[in-house]
């Protein structure tokens, strides 16, 4: 009777061990028939065909995100192999994973992983505040995925995982938890990124924050990954694996897990808390509700590619993103919801969007572009789908009247118009995969902002390779003054790619680069400082009075290093809902200042692995 207690006991805790990690549930809680089944996982459980802990590596490092005031997401990876699950080929209790040394499928154990994890307020890890137990196995490709509580607001910490009864530790990994929703922060640093693409070049524009130490949190846009085959990049030694266009579940692990080996990613996880949404390539180029650009056949439901169907590829590519995220599972009652809010004190709302997978009407998918042109300004048409876009409306509303100082807007894509007919010089100006394409959603999102009075409101934008900083204007509808910014409602900052190639010719030399910024800035009166040129990031410095934009370019992305320019800073005054002016100071580095200029210091500039390749425009 006693053992039999004991094995209850036993069973019981590994029960909520296996729950306690919340990749068996992903991407939601409540819907268990789309994560994993713990009955079966517990079917499989044997302790006597598990691994010894010296045949366990943590493979990817640490990372942390979506932190709460009193809360925070941990994640690692702890395999027998660096290789990922093929969860599609399963036999006998068994998943054959291949070994890329020998060139051979090995028969893997599919035995659960023992963890335990700590959470600790100094780095030596003797003050620990937050522990628990967590298992894993292949099912959800080893990962691990906890949700560390008991924190306090505002507060740096330091955790660590380690592999049960053993002394095989993860590498200590670093978090700061958001200050409570009524708290006042002096000032609050965002890194700001977007669209990395592996074989392009290195990450160092992820490394530099860590470097300085001179932000927060790190605020991703989406296009973490790219789908695509990875052959066509830069000669510089990085395809991302499989070198082919992926379709199942274990290619986008394995692609995700392959980014996962660049070392400024991976000291940028273990360093900040990551808040990430998804732009298009984390399932396919320019997806939309029902497809994507590859699927011409946009009118059928069921369409196989790769052997893969639509709706599989993308539950593939979602299940491996939230496997491999540090990011917090959202209720699936509004179908494929990443799309939330975070309340960061009395100093602003951190509101990001989905504006590619969740209920988007009909994008351009390269051979429709004159039909979207002429449907761009339908009434009919939805970036965000209703339920989203009344959320959106929602979450400005509360955030002005909780007195929130600022409004911050995390979304994939461009907001303000990009007319780019000067550089293409088709009869199609604008580019209707971004906001152009969906003017009747613009169109309701500034008339909340303008009829409610919502001030000092923030966009930040990613997906177009290049730099785009803009006043917030309802053009036609509120007469504006470029010179002085009067009728403006809010600001965009839209920042380049860390790797991906500029669209406008990847070949492109900087005085080339420099009159095409010029052109665009003349084209686009809201538009007041763009950049073609350099890959990088940049990054906000909130305070209640103000808010400063820095962006930083990479000279050189051939091979790792700390390397980066100071390329334009601006400035917002609190109220003023304009940039302030002179804009960037009067003067920029790189890049076309609308009513300032571009002044270029004595700096060797080598981007070749952005620039190598042909000169066609670029699917972002």
């Amino acid at each position: 009777m006693l053992y039999l207690l004991s094995t209850l006991t036993l069973a019981a805790a590994a029960s909520a061990s296996f729950v306690g990690n919340l990749n068996y549930r992903s991407p939601s809680l409540h819907h268990p028939e789309l994560g994993v089944s713990l009955r079966k996982v517990h079917k499989r459980n044997n302790a006597a065909s598990g691994f010894s802990p010296s045949q366990l590596n943590f493979t990817h490092g640490v990372a942390s995100g979506d932190p709460y005031p009193d809360s925070i997401i941990l994640w690692t990876r702890i395999a027998p192999t660096s290789d990922n699950d093929r969860s599609n080929i399963t036999v006998s209790g068994a998943v054959p994973m291949y070994n890329h040394d020998t060139e051979e499928y090995v028969s893997v154990s599919t035995a659960p992983i023992c963890v335990n994890y700590k959470v600790a307020s100094d780095k030596a890890l003797s003050s620990v505040v937050s522990t628990g137990t967590a298992w894993t196995s292949s099912d959800i490709d080893y990962t691990v995925k906890v949700e560390a509580d008991k924190l306090a607001p505002f507060t740096t910490y330091y955790y660590q995982f380690n592999v049960c009864n053993s002394n095989n530790t993860s590498p200590i990994g670093r978090a700061k938890t958001t200050p409570a929703a009524d708290d006042t922060v002096s000032s609050i640093g965002l890194a700001v990124y977007s669209c990395s693409n592996f074989p392009y070049g290195y990450f160092n524009a992820y490394g530099n924050p860590v470097r300085k130490d001179s932000v927060d949190y790190v605020v991703h846009l989406g296009d973490y990954i790219y789908e695509s085959k990875g052959s066509y990049g830069a000669p510089i030694g990085r395809l991302p694996l499989p070198d082919k266009e992926i379709y199942s579940l274990y290619d986008y692990r394995k692609r995700i897990a392959t980014y996962r080996t660049d070392l400024d990613l991976l000291a940028s996880a273990a360093s900040f808390s990551w808040i990430s949404v998804w732009d298009d390539h984390e399932v396919a180029d320019n997806t939309w509700r029902d497809s994507s650009s590859r699927l011409n056949n946009t009118e059928q439901s069921f369409v196989m590619d790769g052997g893969v169907s639509v709706e599989q590829r993308k539950m593939n590519a979602v299940r491996a993103y939230f496997e491999w995220m540090p990011i917090r599972q959202v209720e699936m009652d509004d179908n494929l919801r990443i799309w939330r809010n975070f309340s960061i004190g009395s100093l602003l709302d951190l509101i990001m969007l989905d504006t590619r997978q969740y209920d988007r009407s009909i994008t351009d998918l390269y051979w429709n572009t004159d039909y979207v042109h002429q449907i761009s300004n339908d009434a009919g048409r939805t970036l965000m789908g209703s339920r989203q876009e009344n959320w959106f409306y929602n979450q400005l509303s509360a955030s002005a009247a909780r007195k929130a100082a600022w409004r911050v807007i995390g979304n994939q894509i461009v907001f303000s118009r990009m007319n780019e007919s000067v550089a293409y010089g088709n009869e199609n100006p604008l580019d209707y995969d971004a906001w152009d394409g969906y003017q009747a959603s613009r169109n309701r999102t500034l008339q909340h902002l303008y009829t409610q009075n919502i001030s000092n409101t923030v966009f930040l934008s990613g997906d177009s390779h290049m730099s785009w900083v803009s006043d917030l204007v309802w053009l036609d509808e509120h007469p504006y003054d470029p010179v002085t910014g009067a009728g403006s409602i809010g600001v965009e900052f839209a920042g380049t790619a860390v790797t991906s190639p500029c669209p406008y010719g990847q070949n492109i030399a900087l005085d080339k680069a420099n009159n095409a910024s010029r052109a665009l800035v003349q084209a686009n009166r809201e538009l007041q400082w763009q950049d073609v040129y350099y890959r990088g990031y940049f990054e906000l410095h909130i305070s209640y009075s103000n808010i400063s934009a820095s962006f930083f370019g990479m000279p050189n992305i051939t091979h790792r290093n700390p390397l980066e320019i100071p390329l334009a800073s601006f400035s917002v005054q609190s109220g003023e809902n304009r940039l302030s002016r002179p804009v960037a100071g009067g003067s920029v580095e790189s890049g076309a200042l609308k009513y300032g200029q571009t002044v270029q210091t004595n700096v060797t500039v080598d981007t070749s692995a952005a620039r190598s390749g042909n000169n066609s425009r670029l699917a972002l």
